[in-house]
């Protein structure tokens, strides 16, 4: 039965239960036991629903009960709630008729006692004011300030009764008395000093401005600008109308005037007006806006003389300086002490009236004029220091040695900032940095430049002479920049952004580059026996490689030799480094382009070059060492840009070592070290191989046809593509490698290297420009050097300085500028070379 109970459910089906109960036939004599069984489960079910709903019902009814009992309670609690209510309001009416008397008595109270309040108040202007009137009469300053006072507050307390008449025509009356009193102080004070009374009527006068200090601050403005105006009468009708008095030249006998005036006013006005009125500053003011307006007129009239005679700057300056002193003898005195306006002299956190620029500021807009002066005498210093000579031919050469006239230019730049930023702050100040800027233009192109070309003479300039325009471009770019620093320090922020030197210090970096050019165009003229020893040599005879050739140990002992005398004098590390990858990059361009004169070349002897090349290149790592202790390396990124720059001919050498025949062997090297698919540099190579003309065009064919199925070739190859050779084996074919002239042996262009046609070369870099300065490469394509790759061969001469026009000077000028900026940004990756840090890594790229 359990096991019925748990199993009832609302699907269940009997007849499952009742076929295990009755499997088997046997089974059936227990049917009636089982029937019972049935029946009095049923029994039991029906009795557990009937008490199941009794006890339903029983608590059914004690729910109800509680919710009824819970109702009447609220209903309880409602009727207690609104019988307090109900004996509030009772409670509240009864002690509001029990205080009503006492609100009347209160507010009776009051208003009697502000009835008394203001019939007193009434009864004490009243008095006031016609004791007032009959002290006015007697001229008592000293009690009519004291009744004033009292009046006008008492005054302020009848403003809500002025409906009222009586009120009204005493407000009027008040009024009239006090413009009487003010009429009658002024009448007082004009008399006074008309007639020269000051010293016997001081205390009467003294006791009058308490009567305009009690009137207000419009009376106080009225007799402080009366007595600025009478003070200052004499002065304008002796300085306005006489041209003699009021000109510039009489500048100090104004200041001195009003230095007499303000000692008049410490000795005898001083006592009359309270020290908070500040009465002498106000007096100084008035004396400063006058003047300053006068000067306006005087410098327009003079600007526009019709006898075109121009203002005199000595004298322009002359006065501005005297008048800055007198600003500053003015600014001194009255510093120390609260300054406050005429109109509201009590303020004490009003802003001080300062008289900085107070009176200058007249001479500023012609300041121009003085500036335009500094030009001029600027442009009679630029010759002059075109002409010196650099340096004391007595005198011993020292590596930091400068030209003194560079020095001499910036301390005169110094001397002109320092007078210009007491004058002014202002765009005057902006227009003087672009005079500065004009001349470090001028200074860079017709000194410095012009001595590294133009007074090179025949032999071209010695050493030292080319440290020394070294160290003096380097020296003026420093101070540039320290310059365009100053000037931005004591510029009006406003204008600050207006103030830029960099171009100039660029083109001084310019000049740093030319001069490292010309270093190292000293070295290759001393390698000229050494390239032709090499042209001389038998390339397309050699019969076996040997261990060197013999031009290579000669060459690199020429370039050690000058390299180590020129290092010496680089007192900048980063000038060595740009040195020696200058010169490491010539010496591989140089090799390219004495092959291309040396054709034809056998295989044998491409691989004596790419021998001499490697000896070459161990060499040139230790040029940057070679004053340096036995035994110490170059750094990382030194020996990196010489592997770059010598390695750069490898593929070249390689492929010229396999021999035409087979044809598809020569195809294969080509594709494999050359790497391209053009059809000109494959005639090139044959060229070099010295292939003959008609056995060339099946080879052409044959790396045609090999070209087609190879991917990844490049167009053209950047070793190749710029060499251009001639037909014939003249010697001037050196000359056609691009702008192998830049690059090449000068003596190959016809004759010897002569030194005096370098200037003109780099005249001719500055005018033509520079796609990068400092990296020179085969007809100005890739490789990162650092020499030129503009032709410094076929140049035209530098014109004198005074005889370029002026678009041809600002055209050198930018180009100057781009050569310096191009040389800054590989000068900057040589600061991690010496430095250490990342520097290192970027330097080799």
């Amino acid at each position: 039965m359990t096991s019925w109970r748990e199993g009832v459910r609302a699907d269940y089906n009997p007849v499952n239960d009742l076929n295990a109960l009755f499997s088997h036939p046997s089974t059936l004599s227990s049917v009636t036991a089982t029937s019972e069984a049935l029946n009095k489960y049923q029994d039991d079910l029906s009795d557990d629903i009937a008490d199941l709903l009794v006890t339903q019902s029983t608590s059914d009814a004690q729910s109800v009960r509680r919710i009824q009992a819970a109702k009447a309670d609220l209903a309880e609690l409602f009727q207690k709630i609104e019988n307090v209510r109900e004996k509030a309001i009772k409670t509240e009416e009864a002690i509001t008729g029990m205080t009503a008397d006492i609100k009347r008595l209160d507010n009776t109270k009051r208003n009697l006692t502000l009835s008394m309040t203001a019939l007193k108040r009434l009864q004490m202007l009243t008095t006031a004011y016609e004791q007032l009137r009959g002290l006015s009469r007697t001229r008592q300053y000293r009690d009519c300030a004291q009744l004033l006072q009292a009046v006008i507050q008492l005054m302020a307390h009848f403003k809500s009764y002025r409906s009222i008449d009586q009120i009204a025509t005493l407000s009027r009356n008040v009024a009239d008395l006090q413009r009487e009193l003010l009429e009658q102080v002024c009448e007082d004070f004009e008399i006074t000093f008309a007639k020269g009374e000051v010293a016997q009527r001081t205390g009467t006068l003294a006791e009058a401005c308490q009567v305009m200090d009690a009137l207000g601050d419009t009376a106080r403005s009225r007799l402080i600008t009366w007595y600025c105006n009478t003070q200052l009468r004499e002065y304008r009708q002796v300085f306005r109308g006489n041209d003699e008095a009021g000109s510039l030249d009489n500048i100090s006998r104004r200041y001195s005037w009003f230095k007499r005036m303000l000692k008049t006013y410490d000795d005898e006005h001083a006592m009359i007006f309270p020290t908070y009125w500040r009465v002498n500053e106000m007096l100084a003011n008035a004396f400063c806006e006058g003047t300053r307006d006068d000067f306006k007129g005087i410098l327009s009239r003079a600007m526009r003389r019709v006898d075109g005679a121009s203002l005199d700057v000595n004298l322009l300056l002359s006065c501005l300086q005297e008048t800055l002193d007198f600003e500053h003898s003015l600014e001194k005195r009255f510093a120390t002490e609260s300054r406050s306006s005429v109109d509201t002299v009590s303020s004490r956190d009003e802003k001080p009236a300062a008289f900085n620029h107070a009176i200058s500021e007249a001479f500023e807009p012609y300041l121009s004029v003085w500036v335009e002066a500094q030009d001029k005498h600027l442009s009679g210093m630029i010759p002059k220091y075109r002409q010196q000579s650099p340096r004391d031919p007595d005198e011993d050469f020292s590596p930091q040695q400068v030209i003194p006239s560079s020095t001499e230019l910036f301390s005169f730049y110094r001397l002109t900032l320092a007078q210009c930023a007491k004058l002014t702050t202002g765009v005057r100040l902006v227009e003087l940095t672009a005079t500065f800027a004009k001349h470090l233009d001028q200074y860079a192109q017709q000194v410095l430049l012009y001595f590294l070309t133009e007074r090179s003479g025949g032999q071209g300039l010695p050493i030292e002479d080319i440290i020394l325009a070294l160290n003096t471009a380097d020296y003026c770019h420093t101070t540039c920049t320290q310059l365009e620093e100053k000037i931005r320090n004591r510029v009006d922020e406003e204008l600050k952004a207006r103030i830029d030197l960099q171009s100039q210090a660029d083109a001084f970096m310019g000049i740093v580059s030319a001069a490292l050019r010309a270093l190292v165009r000293k070295v290759e003229f001393d390698c000229e026996p050494s390239w032709r020893e090499m042209r001389n040599s038998p390339w397309s005879k050699l019969e076996s490689v040997g261990d060197r050739s013999s031009y290579v140990a000669e060459l690199l002992q020429q370039v050690k030799t000058r390299a180590a005398e020129i290092l010496k004098l680089l007192h900048k590390p980063q000038y060595a480094r740009a040195f020696c990858d200058n010169l490491v990059e010539l010496m591989a361009n140089t090799y390219i382009a004495n092959m291309v004169i040396c054709r034809p070349i056998s295989e044998v002897g491409a691989e004596q070059m790419l021998l001499d090349t490697y000896l070459l290149k161990q060499g040139f790592e230790e040029l940057l060492t070679v004053n340096a202790e036995p035994g110490t390396t170059a750094p990382a990124s030194f020996i990196k840009r010489v592997n770059q720059s010598m390695t750069r001919l490898d593929p070249l050498l390689k492929t010229l070592q396999v021999r035409s025949v087979p044809a598809e062997g020569l195809v294969q090297a080509y594709l494999i070290h050359i790497h391209d698919k053009s059809d000109t540099n494959f005639r090139k190579l044959l060229d070099l191989k010295g292939v003959r003309k008609q056995d060339q065009p099946h080879l052409v064919e044959l790396f045609q046809a090999h070209r087609a199925s190879q991917d990844n070739l490049l167009q053209n190859s950047p070793l190749l593509t710029p060499l251009q050779i001639p037909s014939s084996h003249v010697g001037p074919g050196i000359g056609s490698l691009g702008n192998a002239t830049a690059i090449s042996t000068p003596s190959l262009a016809g004759g010897r290297f002569d030194p005096s046609t370098f200037g003109s070369a780099i005249m001719s870099v500055a005018r033509d420009g520079v796609d990068r300065l400092g990296t020179p490469t085969i007809g100005g394509g890739g490789g990162g050097g650092g020499g030129s790759n503009t032709p410094l061969g076929t140049m035209s001469p530098l014109p004198t300085g005074g005889t370029d026009s002026s678009q041809s000077g600002t055209n050198l000028n930018d180009n100057l500028r781009n050569i310096g900026k191009f040389f800054r940004r590989d000068m900057g990756s040589f600061g991690g070379r010496f430095g250490g840090g990342k520097g290192v890594d970027e330097g080799g790229k």
